[in-house]
């Protein structure tokens, strides 16, 4: 199976990409951000799509997608640093038509995608006209393993009937269509080649939004949101599997590697905005007349640590980015593995820090602070806990210790 191939742009205009990005972020979101995150998805679209138009007319759109299909043609490194600064908004990923899982669902349909699927749901996709939800995890069955799956297709003539039960399906609320994971061959001796991929208009009879799953207190509404779904007999037609039947646990581990390039960046732009927040607020803050937040060694050392642990989770993150790019992702499986469970742990470092030297601030919705503890506390759960990477990779590194 192909997968699209990320050259990249030169290292001139990437500067210029990343320049104008940084700007934009911090002079025109920073200001809307913590307005945008507290309110109604449909109210909140009006700002949003306005921003998103003045993205387009910046040549900032899709910095992710390769040039051929409306983007900017970024390698997964380049990306991977754009997508450090769009993560220090919230919304930042959204504007610049970035984010998961819409990201992976273009790359999927990319690479997979028949010429009517791209013309129908790649191409509105792209332009930022619709969205979409990756349908997945199942309550019943533990979601670190793709394998154990319960929602079924059968096919019928034109048709498959999908039935079965979803939740985390990320931004179901405002998705037009949803890349649904089921089982479609339950015989087959081999487990790889039981699951297919099936692409699914949210409004076809079948297709059930049970609830915005509360996170923490919050189900929010639209993008900020993890779907609990339920296909009751839900038709698709047979024109929209994508790829092979069979095929759906291969073109799954396709947009893992670069979605995780993606999530792990962004938490470090989360790193960097805690951290400039955490460092503003030590140096604002009196402790007694006279005496700063900043001059007490805890938080000098937090500090200091902070700065230690957002710069080699960067480092290591653009590395496996790097390998990416060159090898391909079969061949960086353990640098894939190793950043997912150690960023997402720097992540959690840094915001806790953050929080506690902005004490009782800092467990406000005054700062972005406790609505990104809340929201990224599932970093380390989603797309693999961080037992199942380091299990990975520890029996890679082991291997070459077997006589």
């Amino acid at each position: 199976m192909s997968h699209t191939v990320h050259k990249g742009v030169t290292e001139s205009r990437f500067n210029e990409i990343k320049t104008a990005t940084r700007k934009f972020v911090e002079a025109r979101l920073f200001p809307e951000e913590m307005k945008i995150i507290t309110m109604e998805w449909k109210n909140a679209l009006p700002l949003l799509n306005h921003f998103r138009e003045e993205v387009k007319s910046l040549g900032l759109w899709c910095p992710h997608i390769p040039l051929e299909y409306g983007g900017l043609g970024l390698s997964n490194r380049q990306h991977g640093q754009i997508s450090e600064i769009l993560g220090q908004s919230p919304i930042g990923h959204y504007v610049f038509n970035c984010q998961a899982p819409d990201a992976g669902n273009m790359e999927i349909l990319m690479d997979f995608g028949t010429d009517a699927q791209k013309e129908k749901y790649l191409k509105p996709l792209v332009e930022g006209k619709i969205t979409s939800c990756f349908s997945m995890t199942e309550p019943e069955n533990a979601g670190s393993n793709p394998l154990l799956l319960s929602t079924t297709a059968v096919k019928s003539s034109e048709y498959y009937h999908i039935n079965g039960h979803k939740w985390f399906t990320t931004a179901a609320d405002a998705a037009g269509f949803a890349i649904v994971m089921v089982v479609t061959d339950p015989e087959n001796t081999n487990p790889y080649l039981r699951t297919s991929q099936l692409i699914v208009d949210t409004k076809t009879q079948g297709f059930q939004l049970v609830r915005n799953i509360p996170i923490m207190g919050e189900a929010g509404s639209g993008y900020f949101t993890h779907g609990q779904i339920k296909y009751d007999d839900c038709k698709t037609h047979v024109s929209n599997l994508l790829g092979a039947e069979g095929a759906g646990y291969l073109i799954a581990q396709t947009r893992l590697g670069p979605g995780r390039i993606h999530h792990c960046m962004r938490w470090i732009g989360i790193c960097e905005r805690a951290f400039d927040l955490m460092c503003r607020y030590a140096l604002k803050r009196q402790t007694s007349p006279g005496k700063l937040l900043a001059e007490k060694q805890t938080v000098q050392n937090w500090i200091a640590e902070s700065r230690a642990e957002i710069n080699a989770a960067k480092l290591l993150v653009l590395d496996a980015a790097e390998k990416i790019d060159h090898f391909g992702q079969e061949n960086a499986k353990v640098e894939i593995s190793v950043i997912k469970f150690y960023v997402a742990n720097v992540l959690q470092h840094v915001l806790d820090r953050a929080i506690q030297v902005h004490g009782a601030l800092g467990i406000t919705d005054d700062t972005l602070l406790s609505w990104w503890y809340r929201h990224e506390r599932g970093a380390r759960i989603y797309d693999g806990p961080d037992e199942v990477h380091k299990s990975r990779v520890a029996k890679e590194v082991l291997k070459k210790y077997k006589i």
